[in-house]
């Protein structure tokens, strides 16, 4: 049987009311091996929900950012039938240095592919929840994307540099193809504020499955368009990272595409498995 949506979703509100919030300006920060800022609340939000999660569906294995990589790819590698994917805290650095701008992303995968999404921003009380084949909502209402007519030069981009071959990123600042530009460090939340409309156009060189999970699902389910920025389905492969290129709409998807392929998006592709 399905897991309750709704249950779901007041569960993570509840773990970051208790667990999250509390922390907030107060946590000290660490790092990991791979140079990602670490803090407790991460740690603490992970063991409350990997706990709660257990007792409630106990034959559902969680995979989580927290975990040893080894683990992490040992579960991967058995290809469970079905998995929670967890992000504790999306936007640790935003989080550790008292910017407000992070969440707690949690999605049910079955074979590879989220059939339930949650995100949720303890900051402003949104809860972005969708269910596969089934629609998106914020704070129980539905969510679709807002139609666009702008063309792609007066479209506001949220777009991770950092990230991105050097020669895009060069000629993503020396010939724009859109009018503004933005990034928040919550990838998780810019998935769901392109659902919201308050961006046009998306484009990361790397973000982590559990950086994507729920909110690819609940774009796609809100009537937005996400590939790779190779062009591959994001679920296409049974691995840990993916490029994300995405728009609201098949139109400006298009034209944002091209714009990249303009700008050389098609040498710079790398391995996306």
């Amino acid at each position: 049987m399905a897991p309750d949506l709704d249950l779901l979703a007041s569960l993570v509100r509840l773990v970051a009311r208790e667990e999250l919030l509390p922390r907030f300006r107060r946590a000290a920060r660490g790092w990991k091996d791979d140079g990602s800022v670490v803090t407790e609340a991460d740690l603490a939000v992970q063991a409350r929900l990997t706990a709660e999660l257990a007792h409630e569906f106990s034959d559902i294995p969680l995979l989580g950012e927290e975990m040893p990589v080894a683990e992490q790819l040992a579960l991967l590698a058995r290809q469970p039938d079905r998995y929670w994917c967890l992000d504790p805290l999306d936007g640790t650095s935003n989080f550790a240095a008292g910017l407000p701008l992070y969440s707690i992303s949690l999605a049910l995968m079955q074979a590879h592919e989220p059939v339930l999404g949650i995100v949720y921003d303890p900051n402003t009380d949104e809860c972005f929840t969708a269910r596969r084949c089934q629609g998106a909502w914020l704070n129980g209402q539905a969510l679709r994307c807002p139609a666009c007519a702008l063309p792609l030069r007066r479209c506001l981009a949220m777009v991770d540099f950092k990230r991105l071959d050097r020669a895009l990123a060069t000629a993503l600042v020396t010939r724009p193809p859109y009018s503004s530009l933005r990034y928040t460090g919550s990838g998780a939340l810019e998935w769901c504020w392109l659902a919201a409309g308050r961006f046009h156009l998306y484009l990361h060189g790397e973000q982590k499955l559990w950086d994507y999970a729920a909110g690819a699902l609940i774009l796609a389910e809100a009537g937005g368009i996400a590939t790779t920025l190779g062009g591959q389905a994001m679920f296409a492969g049974n691995g840990l990272m993916n490029s994300v290129l995405a728009a609201p709409d098949r139109r400006l998807f298009d034209e944002w595409r091209q714009a990249l392929v303009d700008r050389g998006a098609s040498a710079r592709v790398r391995d996306e498995a």
